[in-house]
């Protein structure tokens, strides 16, 4: 397996990140079963990039052309297996025979959450994360694991801090590690909002989280513009400017064609800055800014 690669994703509207979970009338979202933090599952942001790989109206070859480079990248899928012309094709021009469900170059990992905004009544918004959070970022970001200590803020450490329901003697907050700052633990980018972090403790992490999400009321109305009986439901949502992440990497897998998977990904990533995850589009929801760290 070759680098491993981060690639940011700044929320700019609320993200349903498909979980199936439902509880009572409360439609859930994806949370990883050993923290219950959200998360956005991997085969979401493969499936989506898979389908951002376009082609040229105006070139008669570039619709086979992307669905080459799909393959190559993520894999073929059922309807690729059963089309004997397209196979014959892929064949000549990649040298290589597709007879079976395989994976691409690429692998994409989960999208975890790094920092997410809490209102203050004190402070205004405060993004929070917690010491596990960071500790798994670390280990991706500098190959290593850096400790943070619990209530490390860049706020003043005097008066006192108001977020949601949880009250912080100012006298509580620490600076980052030795040689850190807080902006080490901030990646790098002149289009997000975040300037007030503090790290909660981890078992107050889950539970300020889960008071954050935002909940949007759904019904369904009959003919008569009236509630159907049931209908009535909660749908959960990462809030916009929430900072999450996922690493990604090339596989070790020969290419026949000249086909450079990194480069050739990279420039995907490059070309689609804004991506819109879900299914709910046409409100406005589950668009996100996306950039790689490069260094």
């Amino acid at each position: 397996m070759s680098k491993n690669f981060l690639t940011y994703l700044y929320l700019l509207s609320p993200l349903h990140t498909g979980g199936t979970a439902q509880e009572g009338n409360v439609v859930g979202i994806a949370r990883e079963a050993h923290t219950n933090f959200p998360y956005l599952p991997s085969s979401s942001t493969r499936g989506k990039l898979r389908a951002e790989v376009d082609f040229d109206p105006q070139d008669p070859d570039a619709e086979i052309k992307a669905r080459i480079r799909r393959i190559q990248l993520f894999g073929p899928d059922l309807k690729d297996l059963q089309d004997s012309g397209f196979l014959e094709y892929y064949e000549m021009e990649t040298d290589r025979k597709l007879a079976q469900l395989e994976q691409g170059s690429i692998w994409i990992g989960d999208a975890s959450i790094l920092w997410l905004p809490v209102p203050s009544i004190s402070h205004g918004v405060i993004w929070i994360s917690c010491p596990l959070l960071l500790q798994r970022w670390t280990r991706q970001r500098y190959g290593k694991q850096i400790n943070v200590e619990e209530y490390s803020s860049n706020l003043p450490n005097k008066g006192t801090l108001y977020l949601k329901d949880a009250t912080i003697p100012g006298n509580k907050l620490v600076p980052f590690p030795d040689g850190k700052t807080w902006n080490d633990f901030v990646p790098n980018s002149t289009e997000m909002s975040i300037n007030s972090v503090l790290v909660v403790p981890n078992r107050y992490c889950e539970t300020l989280i889960e008071m954050s999400l935002w909940r949007q009321v759904k019904v369904k109305l009959n003919e008569y513009k009236v509630v159907t009986d049931g209908s009535f439901r909660y749908e959960e949502a990462i809030p916009p400017d929430t900072l999450m992440y996922f690493p990604w990497g090339e596989l070790s897998k020969p290419q026949n064609n000249g086909f450079q998977p990194l480069e050739n990904f990279k420039t995907l990533l490059a070309e689609h800055q804004i991506i819109q995850f879900g299914g709910q589009e046409s409100l406005g929801r589950g668009f996100v800014r996306q950039w790689t760290q490069t260094d």
